[in-house]
C-alpha cells in the first residue's frame, strides 16, 4: 500500500503536468499547420495503442493513447517526420500525389508549403511552450500572488560576500547587474545561479545610490531534484512581506517578466555548465523531474493537513510553478539545432533557404543519426545524475553487502 501510494505520489504529478506541456507543444504545430492548410492525418494526446479514437469533419483523427508521456502531431504524407525531403524525393512524391489526388492536390502537403511557413509551424511548438509559461505564470500571480518582500537590507551577515562587498543594513536594492529589483525573491532568484560570478549591484543608501560588487558564494542545500544543490548566496536578509495579487493585465505582465527571467537565467546556467564553471550533474532527467513534483505534491499534503488550506489548492499552488518551469525548458530544448528536435529542421530550413534546395536525404539520416545519439546520450547522462543524487545505487549495493 505504502508503495502505491508513493507511485501515485511522484508518478501522477509527473504525467500530468508532462502530458500537458508536450500536448501543448504539439497543439502549437497542429494549428499553425492548420492556418497554412497543411493536410493532417491525426493528433495523439499519449503513445501506444488508442483508447480512443475519432474523426473530425476535417478527416482528422484524434487519439487517446494509453502511455501518457504526451503526444504527437502527424501530417499528411509525413512518412519521415525526423527529416526534410530532398529535391529527389519531393519530385517522387508530386508524382505519386497528382496522380492519385489531381494536379495541385500537393500544395495542401508540409512538403510542397512555402519555405517561410513550413519554418513557422516549427517554431509554433517552442513558442507554444513559452506561451503556455506565460499562462500558467500568469494564473499564479493572479490568483495566488506573490510575496512582496521589502528591497530593504534588514541584516548584512557577518563572513558573507555582501559583508565583504561592503553592504550596510538599510541599503535599499535596486539592481542587480542589469536586472531590476522589485522584491527580495528577485533577488534571491537572480544570485542563486551566479554562485562566484561577480555581480554589479545598484543600491540607495540615504539617499545616495552607490555601486557595490559581489560573488555570491556556494551553498548546499536541499535539492527538489533529490540529494543537494549549490546555490548563490550573498549573506542578506530582509523583513518579511505580504502576498500581493494581480489583476490580469498585470498578471500577464508579471506572467511574461517570469518566464522572460526563466528563460534568459536557463540559458545563461546552461552556458556555465558547457563551459565548465558548474558541474554537469546539475543536469536532471525524468527522474529528477518526477522526484520534484512528487516532493512538491509531498509538501502540498503535509500543508494541506495543517488545515491551512485545501489540498487541492495547495497542490496547485507548488505545480503550476513547476509546470511553467518545465514548459520553459521543453521550449529551448527543442530549440537546440539537433536534427531529431524542432531546431535541427529549422537547421535543415536554414540551409534550404541559403543554398535554395534541401540538403540531400543521405546527410540528413546521418544528422539524424548522430543526433539521435548525442539526445540519448544527454538524457542518459542526467538520468545517471539523477540516480546518483537519489543514492538508487547505494540501495541496490546496499540489499548485496
Amino acid at each position: 500500500m505504502a508503495f502505491l501510494q508513493n507511485a501515485i505520489v511522484y508518478v501522477v504529478p509527473f504525467l500530468a503536468i508532462i502530458t500537458l506541456i508536450i500536448t501543448i507543444h504539439e497543439l502549437g504545430h497542429f494549428f499553425t499547420a492548420r492556418a497554412f492548410g497543411v493536410a493532417i492525418d491525426r493528433f495523439s494526446i499519449g503513445f501506444g495503442r488508442p483508447l480512443a479514437a475519432w474523426r473530425d469533419h476535417s478527416g482528422v483523427e484524434w487519439r487517446l493513447g494509453w502511455l501518457p508521456l504526451g503526444g504527437y502531431v502527424r501530417f499528411a504524407g509525413d512518412e519521415n517526420a525526423a527529416s526534410v525531403p530532398d529535391s529527389t524525393d519531393l519530385a517522387a512524391m508530386r508524382k505519386e500525389i497528382v496522380a492519385r489526388e489531381g494536379v495541385g492536390a500537393e500544395r495542401k502537403y508540409l512538403a510542397f508549403k512555402p519555405l517561410w511557413q513550413r519554418a513557422l509551424i516549427v517554431m509554433a511548438g517552442p513558442a507554444a511552450n513559452f506561451l503556455l509559461s506565460v499562462v500558467l505564470f500568469s494564473i499564479f500571480f493572479a490568483v495566488f500572488g506573490q510575496p512582496m518582500t521589502s528591497r530593504r537590507v534588514d541584516q548584512v551577515i557577518p563572513g558573507g560576500a555582501a559583508a565583504a562587498a561592503g553592504f550596510q543594513s538599510g541599503d535599499v536594492l535596486l539592481s542587480a547587474g542589469s536586472a531590476p529589483i522589485k522584491s527580495f525573491e528577485d533577488l534571491q532568484f537572480y544570485v542563486q545561479y551566479r554562485a562566484g560570478t561577480p555581480i554589479d549591484f545598484t543600491v540607495n543608501r540615504a539617499g545616495r545610490l552607490l555601486r557595490l560588487r559581489a560573488a555570491p558564494r556556494p551553498v548546499d542545500v536541499k535539492s527538489p531534484f533529490g540529494g543537494s544543490q549549490s546555490v548563490g548566496m550573498l549573506g542578506l536578509t530582509a523583513q518579511g512581506g505580504r502576498m500581493q495579487r494581480f489583476g490580469p493585465i498585470a498578471a500577464v505582465a508579471m506572467g511574461a517578466g517570469r518566464t522572460w527571467d526563466v528563460t534568459a537565467t536557463t540559458v545563461y546556467y546552461l552556458g556555465r555548465i558547457v563551459s565548465g564553471q558548474v558541474p554537469a550533474n546539475q543536469l536532471h532527467s525524468f527522474v529528477g523531474i518526477a522526484h520534484a513534483s512528487g516532493a512538491i505534491t509531498k509538501q502540498a499534503v503535509a500543508i494541506a493537513r495543517g488545515g491551512r488550506v485545501s489540498l487541492l489548492l495547495a497542490t496547485t499552488f507548488f505545480l503550476i510553478q513547476l509546470a511553467g518551469f518545465m514548459s520553459v525548458s521543453v521550449g529551448l530544448l527543442n530549440l537546440l539545432p539537433i536534427p531529431v528536435l524542432d531546431g535541427g529542421h529549422l537547421l535543415f530550413y536554414a540551409y534550404e533557404g541559403v543554398v535554395r534546395r534541401p540538403l540531400r536525404a543521405s546527410l540528413q539520416a546521418a544528422g539524424y543519426r548522430v543526433g539521435l545519439a548525442l539526445l540519448v546520450g544527454l538524457m542518459l547522462f542526467a538520468t545517471w545524475n539523477d540516480l546518483q543524487r537519489l543514492r538508487v545505487f547505494h540501495f541496490f549495493g546496499s540489499l548485496f553487502s
